[in-house]
């Protein structure tokens, strides 16, 4: 490998297993201001563990990664091509060390190319800088999950429980709120947004994620911006959304905004979410030789633990369940029970939904427990190893997940961010639960796996095959339950009630009086006849003044 390839590798690497410190102090702060001895500060609890369990063995924090954005910054004295070819060798190679997951889908045919590189993967922006001497590379690995509620508003719009938001600040405002009250905990919330208002519909996405590379704790220099942003933070955790969407006081660690001129019959709001798993490094290398010489966003000084005594404190309450399990056993169950299940379980994401409603399964479901998961797999001497095991976002399944329960049955399916009233529905036909595990925390449960005994139609690739795993003590909470119940329906009614409460104008409709600095000087343009029948204009202003 080239010195240039061998840095951005390790930048990778230090990315997918390390958080930024101003992300660390927003969750740390969140910890420790989340009323304790609740479902959201247990899942606190248990992300704090796994962030200090990445850093430990330099393990993926998530294995998620949907959006591997690099913005490159170099004085242009290499070709784009090659920089790019020697991004491309990092990105696989991390891949082949396990430090990112095989995430490149061919959107055709469902291959996996099993590297992370095909057709806009990895996603890299090129920017030339003036500066000759060094190349400045920054990089946001984003998940999935919470790639799927980022969301775009074209204004005037009509908002559930807000109303209409207009072309004015305070409509941007709404829009916000909007968007915070939709990703509910499928997100992996406590979540940060990134937000472009204006621009047109790709360069409002494009703005509003580059948004999440200002740090957690800047200020906007735009007063206006400064204030909305504020706002947000403030208003955004009185939703009482929480952490995985467990109800709490932490939703939000932060809120970016940026805006772009834009044309006068478009009127865009993009929003970036990012989850608590906000992985964002960068490096300064020596453009002559590919040398890292120093870190963006990284402290000098080790980064302290977060964890607070165990990741899952034990009450002396938890359920135990060893799988196969019986209806009986499942119809016993209620609505925020917390369950530690063993035994043999199955991997099974939106491959192996779609598969199962048209095929047999390839082995016994009956009394199972359905893991939504994909995860990071090594093979060491022949023998299949789990490194990273996160739950993944459970809502995809939700026009499968009924039926597979009823025709296999399956007892229990576990995942994060809850399913909907068909689920529901299901669930209670069917005796089966819901059991919801803590989004992004990848390190936590792959300390549950005990031995991979098999995979079976590994043709879907590694995180879309159906991995036969046991488990002991793997750790979740019943959010829904065989009797019709649901936390995520509660929470989703109960926040909507208090988004409704912030339909009110807050900030001014009226743009603020334009403030001319004492020195500026007024021109006028006077319309002047040149050849061919042009017409130019001419500044024309007081004497001595330079227009």
């Amino acid at each position: 490998m080239s010195l240039f390839q061998e840095s951005i590798l390790e930048l990778i690497s230090e990315t997918s297993t390390n958080l930024p410190p101003d992300v660390r102090r927003a969750m740390a702060d969140g910890l420790h201001s989340e009323t304790p001895a609740t479902q959201a500060s247990q899942a606190l609890n248990v992300i704090a563990t796994n962030i200090d369990m990445a850093t430990q063995d330099e393990g993926p924090i998530c294995q998620d990664h949907r959006d591997a954005h690099l913005q490159d910054q170099d004085p242009g004295g290499r070709q784009p091509t090659v920089l790019r070819e020697d991004l491309r060798h990092a990105v696989a190679e991390a891949t082949r060390r396990g430090k990112l997951r095989p995430n490149s889908v061919d959107s055709l045919t469902g291959k996996n190319s099993g590297d992370n590189l095909g057709p806009g993967t990895p996603i890299v922006h090129f920017e030339q800088w003036e500066n000759a001497e060094e190349i400045e590379i920054k990089l946001i690995l984003k998940g999935g999950g919470c790639e799927n509620k980022n969301i775009q508003y074209s204004v005037p719009c009509e908002l559930p429980h807000l109303g209409r938001a207009d072309r004015t600040l305070d409509g941007v405002r709404k829009c916000i709120l909007h968007a915070v009250w939709q990703a509910q905990g499928q997100g992996c919330s406590a979540g940060a947004l990134g937000v472009c208002i204006g621009g047109d519909r790709t360069s409002g996405y494009t703005h509003a994620k580059e948004q999440l590379f200002r740090t957690l704790d800047d200020t906007n220099p735009n007063p206006q911006l400064a204030a909305l942003e504020d706002y947000i933070m403030k208003a955004g955790n009185t939703l009482g959304i929480g952490t995985m969407g467990f109800g709490g006081q932490v939703t939000l660690i932060g809120c970016k905004v940026g805006v772009l001129n834009r044309l006068p019959a478009s009127f865009f709001v993009s929003v970036a979410y990012d989850c608590w798993a906000f992985r964002r490094l960068g490096v300064i290398l020596d453009a002559s030789t590919g040398a890292l010489k120093r870190w963006l966003y990284r402290e000098d000084k080790p980064a302290a633990p977060m964890a607070v005594g165990e990741g899952f404190p034990r009450t002396g309450k938890e359920v135990r369940l060893q799988a196969p399990l019986t209806e009986e056993k499942v119809r016993r169950l209620k609505m925020g029970d917390v369950v530690l299940v063993s035994g043999e379980i199955y991997t099974g994401r939106d491959a192996v939904h779609a598969y199962l409603m048209k095929h047999d399964s390839p082995v016994k479901l009956q009394g199972s427990v359905l893991y939504h998961c994909g995860p990071v797999v090594m093979k060491d001497n022949g023998h299949y190893r789990i490194t990273a095991a996160g739950p993944t976002t459970s809502i995809r399944e939700e026009p499968y997940q009924a039926e597979i329960i009823e025709r296999f049955g399956i007892r229990a399916v576990m995942g994060k961010g809850g399913m909907g009233a068909r689920t529901l529905a299901g669930l209670k036909a069917s005796g089966a639960v819901y059991l919801n595990a803590i989004g992004g925390a990848a390190q936590y449960y792959s300390r549950c796996i005990e031995e991979v005994l098999g995979v079976h139609l590994l043709e879907f690739g590694i995180p879309e095959a159906m991995w036969h795993i046991r488990v002991k003590d793997l750790p979740a909470i019943v959010t829904m339950d065989s009797h019709g119940n649901s936390l995520h329906a509660d929470v989703h009614n109960a926040s909507a009630v208090l988004l409704s409460k912030l339909a009110e104008p807050v900030f001014s409709e009226d743009p603020p009086p334009l403030q001319r600095p004492a020195r500026e000087r007024r021109f006028r343009l006077e319309p002047l006849q040149a050849g061919s029948g042009q017409t130019i204009l001419r500044a024309a202003g007081p004497p001595h003044a330079s227009p």
